[in-house]
């Protein structure tokens, strides 16, 4: 069974809602929940917010934040997960943000670089995580680490 049908059955369980910021995913980790029969039960919703411009507008961060530390940073990535909690006023917000390459553009962190932060009714959990691969294969890494977090806080099989 998809890790994901059992992250969705808990949050049903606990009539919690979730919702995600995505950046190096482009909304794949989206997709694995909305995929499944039943999801407004549960999904709350996922933003895509790829630029700089994107995080600041949709998740309501902080600019300063992005340009003091860059946008693939804990810093961020933290108030990328505190923002859409904000806005979504949802139980369980997890946020991502990263370099799939091939091009690393102007970052200094090296491709696979990914930053993770869950928002949860108990507190904040951020993680750094570096994955090898083409663009393709760091995305679904990273999809598969998330759904872990996840996994792991709502304490689910399969979850790290």
């Amino acid at each position: 069974m998809p890790i994901e049908t059992t992250i969705a059955a808990r949050l049903i369980e606990r009539g919690w809602r979730l919702a995600l910021a995505e950046t190096t995913t482009g909304g794949l980790i989206s997709v694995r929940f909305v995929r499944l029969p039943g999801s407004s039960a549960y999904f709350d919703r996922g933003i895509v917010a790829y630029s700089q411009a994107a995080k600041v507008q949709a998740l309501g961060i902080d600019p300063d934040v992005t340009q003091a530390y860059g946008v693939v940073s804990m810093e961020s990535v933290r108030a990328m997960a505190m923002g859409l909690q904000r806005l979504s006023q949802a139980d369980l917000v997890l946020a991502e943000t990263g370099l799939a390459g091939p091009i690393r553009g102007r970052s200094s962190k090296p491709l696979g670089m990914t930053y993770f932060a869950l928002h949860t009714p108990t507190g904040m959990l951020a993680a750094e995580a570096r994955f090898d691969g083409d663009r393709h294969a760091i995305q679904e890494r990273i999809a598969d680490y998330a759904l872990d977090m996840m996994a792991g806080y709502l304490g689910v099989q399969g979850g790290a």
